[in-house]
């Protein structure tokens, strides 16, 4: 079902998607979500070739404008350049982000250092932030905007599945972000929310095992972890008109392990 109000006006508005060119990554499946559903997409990642790639498979399979472009989420500068050639690209007008960049973290508490810490917050929280601040001047020009921040089980309940306190840290900093930007944009009309996934069969969990998947999978209470495309029909659906009373939540999709 098409996402925004776009029988007659398919490709209107864009999705801006960092962090979507990983193959097996929630964030290429979003990618290619919101163009099946209607939507030109612009891709953001540190790998400029892979969002490439990922643009033109996205173009060749469903029709849609797409664009890769390179993008350090942790980097100002980056961010703001990367803003500016959506803007000034042929896609149309920016009306959804989704800030799905990031990086896991499995460090102990006591062996973290404050090199590492600073890393995980810089990709998941100040790489959101940015990544916010510099579309959402777009979106309110536009006159529609939706927000879609990417959290994790782990801040919900403090760990516990793969990464551990740092990438809790950044995550819960990410539900207050998404909040308080709900909060300044809602007379503009611009939602917010935030996607807490919980084990997801992706990459991203680098250094883990097969046995230790085995394990994921089975503590949940579905019993199986998440596809990429589970998660990326949430983004979609988010960014949707008809999730537009919607605003400043934290959307739970874990198989039920959590239950808030």
């Amino acid at each position: 079902m098409p996402t925004q109000d776009q029988t007659e006006n398919q490709f209107a508005l864009t999705a801006v998607v960092t962090g979507g060119a990983a193959p097996r990554g929630i964030g290429q499946a979003t990618a290619h979500r919101y163009a099946q559903e209607g939507w030109a997409v612009a891709i953001l990642d540190l790998d400029e070739a892979a969002a490439k790639e990922r643009a033109a498979e996205i173009s060749a399979e469903t029709g849609a404008p797409a664009i890769g472009l390179q993008c350090n989420v942790t980097d100002p500068a980056s961010v703001t350049g990367a803003a500016e050639a959506v803007k000034n690209s042929d896609l149309p007008p920016v009306g959804a982000l989704a800030a799905i960049a990031g990086v896991a973290s499995p460090v102990d508490f006591l062996d973290l250092t404050l090199d590492e810490f600073n890393r995980v917050i810089a990709v998941n929280l100040t790489g959101t932030f940015l990544t916010c601040q510099a579309f959402l001047p777009q979106m309110i020009e536009n006159g529609y905007g939706r927000i879609v921040t990417t959290s994790s089980v782990t801040a919900q309940h403090g760990g516990g599945v793969f990464s551990k306190t740092s990438y809790a840290a950044a995550k819960a900093g990410i539900l207050g972000l998404t909040r308080g930007v709900a909060r300044e944009f809602a007379h503009y009309g611009i939602t917010a929310n935030s996607i807490a996934p919980g084990v997801v069969d992706t990459d991203i969990r680098v250094g883990s095992t097969p046995d230790r998947e085995e394990q994921l999978s089975a503590s949940v209470p579905l019993g199986r972890q998440a596809s990429p495309d589970e998660v990326a029909a949430l983004y979609v659906w988010l960014s949707s008109k008809d999730a537009g009373y919607i605003t400043g939540t934290t959307q739970s999709i874990n198989g039920g392990s959590y239950v808030s």
